[in-house]
């Protein structure tokens, strides 16, 4: 089988990405975005998928803040993956994890349909978010709960997948959080791109995924 590989470098007046990518890797990880515990995620999220991954943050306005590093960072990676997917034929499009840390669970599940579609359930209302949000746990090593989503939105519009993230219960502390998240989106994306070799085409009733 043809390696599915890809890699983009995306220039901005605020930032400069590159990003290498081969779905049918063996785990190698070259992380460095300049936010720490994005790269520690990142790095969980590749070995889980069997991914080979190279993310390279060559310049980022840090000055003011991570806001437009973190989510060029997802729109990249979400933009790679779609090229190395090339038209989707014979992939399973769908799939789905459950993975625990300590008393969190988080179940992440992914549909390839070309439809970019995000969304997070912490178990919460919205006010109990917003609290979630403003306490400790939004404000750790220099990350928290809305950049991981703004981050996770950038990469599921990119792609075109429909991304949805359960956190049940959400822990105070944000590495325990959101480290099962992104080995569960590792394992869940595995899954979706592997190649059914039942699958003679395009896995669309419609014969295309955009």
């Amino acid at each position: 089988m043809v390696q599915r590989i890809a890699e983009r470098t995306r220039k901005t007046s605020e930032t400069e990405i590159s990003v290498k990518l081969n779905i049918d890797g063996s785990e190698v990880r070259k992380i460095n975005t300049g936010i720490g515990l994005l790269d520690h995620m990142l790095d969980l999220f590749a070995y889980w998928g069997h991914f080979d991954l190279e993310v390279k943050v060559n310049r980022g306005d840090f000055n003011i803040d991570i806001h437009h590093t973190n989510e060029d960072v997802g729109i990249v990676l979400g933009q790679v993956f779609k090229d190395a997917l090339g038209d989707k034929k014979g992939i399973n499009r769908i799939g789905s994890a459950s993975v625990p840390m300590e008393e969190v669970t988080a179940t992440v599940a992914v549909d390839i349909s070309g439809r970019g579609n995000f969304n997070l359930d912490c178990n919460t209302n919205q006010e109990e978010f917003s609290e979630l949000v403003n306490s400790s746990l939004g404000k750790q090593k220099g990350y928290d709960l809305t950049y991981a989503s703004h981050f996770f939105e950038s990469f599921a519009k990119h792609l075109g997948m429909n991304l949805n993230i359960k956190i049940d219960p959400v822990n105070s502390d944000l590495h325990t959080t959101l480290e099962p998240v992104f080995k569960g989106l590792g394992i869940a994306l595995d899954q979706a791109t592997q190649i059914d070799p039942r699958r003679k085409g395009v896995p669309s009733t419609k014969g295309v995924i955009d």
